[in-house]
């Protein structure tokens, strides 16, 4: 792509994105590959599973867009791409151990297909194999990050549990546990690539902020979708968090407003983790507006997330992380 295409007037596409990043992500995807490799025949076949399932690799592309658009130019941005990945495919085998879950992007979990000690085990394992990687990089400064990142995932997975099953779960308490468990890792990977860059600390400030906003406007989104997707595209069951318990947004905002009837029907379901009555509660989660409520504030996200980054020096790969910002909203999966 040319710069006079970075400044046009064109808006820019899915295609504009995969051919500015079809070979950064290819150096990506040999770094998993070359690092997934382990004498333990389960650990490969585990792992390959989760991570070669065709995941949306957002959270990588986040940190090889934010180093190319503060113009670094070395191969270090795949490896902490890399790193990034197995830290999040580490949390979705333990988040499908923790919620029973049976199906995810489409195909059954690991833990439905190898059991729940095998993928706590290997999510044990990529989490390690994780460190390990970021070691070569040779900055402690992003060893510091990624560390911190981690156990701020972790001590999210534990306030969801938490929240399980409690229906007074505030608003507030839930956008504690978005931002621990999915924001902070979302946040991480844009500071990265302006650590790799060497941006300076008004840059480096912008793309954390741009990852946060971000992050939570793509959890926003996912919570959405659990009560207007489709299941065949969504790639899982939808209603899984109401049967998992799990007070998210479009629940938490339709007891606020609603009617008692309404509030009772959602606080029941909450209470016991069933979803026999999920069209009813679906239909009040709409006739609340806490479905829109809950679309409306991840675009309010998404537009602070490319608000944060208004400073940064026209590129092509600035422009795709605004164009990001606005996928991670409009996305039907």
């Amino acid at each position: 792509m040319s710069e006079a295409a970075v400044t046009s007037s064109q808006p820019f596409t899915l295609d504009d994105l995969k051919n500015l990043t079809d070979g950064d992500m290819l150096r990506v995807n040999q770094v998993i590959t070359d690092n997934l490799a382990s004498e333990v025949v389960l650990i490969n076949q585990l792992s390959r599973h989760i991570i070669l399932s065709g995941g949306k690799r957002l959270r990588p592309m986040m940190v090889i867009l934010s180093a190319k658009a503060c113009h670094y130019q070395a191969g270090d941005d795949a490896l902490l791409a890399a790193v990034v990945e197995f830290i999040h495919t580490a949390t979705l085998l333990h988040d499908d151990v923790v919620d029973d879950s049976e199906m995810r992007r489409g195909q059954q979990t690991a833990s439905t297909i190898w059991g729940n000690e095998a993928a706590v085990l290997v999510g044990d394992y990529l989490y390690s194999r994780a460190f390990q990687m970021m070691v070569r990089a040779q900055s402690m400064a992003i060893m510091d990050l990624l560390a911190n990142t981690t156990n701020t995932i972790a001590q999210g997975e534990v306030l969801q549990l938490l929240n399980i099953r409690d229906p007074d779960t505030s608003e507030a308490r839930y956008q504690e546990v978005i931002y621990a468990k999915t924001a902070c890792l979302f946040e991480a990977a844009a500071r990265i690539g302006a650590m790799l860059g060497q941006a300076g600390a008004e840059h480096e400030a912008a793309l954390q902020a741009y990852g946060k906003h971000l992050g939570v406007a793509f959890q926003l989104v996912d919570d959405a979708l659990d009560y207007s997707a489709d299941s065949d595209e969504l790639g899982k069951n939808v209603g899984d968090d109401l049967a998992e318990g799990k007070p998210t947004l479009p629940l938490i905002r339709a007891m606020e407003t609603g009617n008692d009837s309404q509030r009772n029907l959602i606080r029941d379901a909450i209470e016991s983790g069933k979803a026999e009555r999920f069209d009813e509660i679906n239909r009040a989660i709409i006739d609340t507006g806490a479905l829109q409520y809950t679309v409306d504030l991840a675009h309010a996200q998404a537009g602070l997330a490319k608000q944060s980054i208004a400073k940064l020096s026209d590129s092509e790969h600035k422009q795709a992380l605004l164009f990001l910002a606005d996928y991670a909203v409009e996305r039907s999966y």
